[in-house]
């Protein structure tokens, strides 16, 4: 098993899953701290690696596309105070951080784990209930309902309206952005039938009764945990059509977010004879070979490896 602990967190990797916990250091942001303990299949990984620097260095976990719904939600707007798979790393730790990066690449190399974009969630999002204040109102959300509750910085036009609630199955999508210069950022649902279109123009969310209007303060990325709460039980943004249903959200009767974040890839079944690509199995027993010989790869490593390749000739 590698483990890695600093000020900022600790990262562990038992083979399988790499295991993330926030640091309680007063520098780890309020969305790692309220987030808590991510615990991230193997499946959903896509890279590792280790950025040194002269004050130090940082590990990065890049995650699959589509595979969890805070980076899905979030768009890629987290800042790095705020982005969980960043682990601030000590100078004298360098050589620690590269044994964990070589053991997990070791890993999703023996494993074959494809690096691309997924069309289901592999992790399962913020645990609920959960509630947020920030901005110009509070979201509540126990798994089933969307509260929203107005503050004393509502306009009067969407305050006049009362409290909101919605429930989930009534609801299109979820939107989050956080402020950016003089704009305002927010948190917006889409309600089923409203004519709204994720990513389409909408009246601002000062106005809006489905949305709350973020001023860019410290408590505005605690928003992004609700989104993605919501998003993590809503048919994922990939997932096919089916008949009679609508994809792999958890609030339809297709498996929940949390038993397919515990379910790795299938393993593709052999083709037809005639039907395999040897050429790219011959080329796959060199890099193993090649890597064996490098010593990245153990005895046991190889052998189950090449056992693995020759199988499905």
């Amino acid at each position: 098993m590698a483990e890695i602990t600093q000020q900022d967190g600790t990262w562990t990797f038992d083979g399988e899953t790499v295991r993330i916990v926030p640091g309680h250091d007063k520098s780890v942001s309020l969305l790692r701290r309220n987030l808590g303990e991510l615990a991230v299949p193997l499946a959903a990984v896509a890279g590792v690696s280790h950025e040194p620097g002269r004050k130090g260095g940082r590990l990065r976990l890049r995650l699959r596309h589509g595979a969890d719904p805070l980076l899905q939600v979030t768009g890629g707007k987290l800042d790095g105070s705020n982005d969980p798979y960043r682990l601030a790393v000590e100078s004298g730790r360098a050589d620690l951080a590269g044994y964990f990066v070589d053991e997990v690449r070791n890993a999703l190399l023996l494993e074959q784990v494809p690096s691309g974009p997924t069309d289901r969630y592999l992790l399962p999002g913020p645990s609920v209930p959960l509630s947020a204040s920030a901005g110009d109102g509070t979201v509540s959300f126990d798994g089933e309902q969307i509260r929203l509750e107005w503050n004393w910085k509502t306009d009067e036009s969407k305050k006049s309206g009362g409290p909101r609630a919605i429930a989930l199955r009534d609801v299109e999508a979820v939107e989050w952005s956080p402020s950016a210069g003089l704009e305002n950022g927010y948190l917006r649902f889409l309600p089923k039938g409203s004519g709204a279109v994720a990513g389409g123009s909408r009246m601002p969310a000062k106005h809006d009764p489905y949305a709350v209007d973020l001023y860019g303060f410290r408590k505005d990325p605690l928003m992004a945990l609700v989104a993605a709460a919501v998003a993590a039980r809503l048919p994922h943004p990939a997932a096919p059509a089916e008949p009679g249903g609508t994809g792999g959200g958890a609030g339809d009767s297709t498996p929940s977010a949390v038993a397919l974040a515990k379910t790795p890839d299938p393993v593709p079944a052999p083709r037809s004879p005639g039907g395999e690509d040897h050429d790219a199995l011959l080329r796959r027993l060199r890099e193993l070979g090649e890597l064996y010989q490098a010593g990245v790869l153990t005895d046991e490593e190889f052998t189950a490896a090449k056992k693995a390749v020759l199988g499905r000739f």
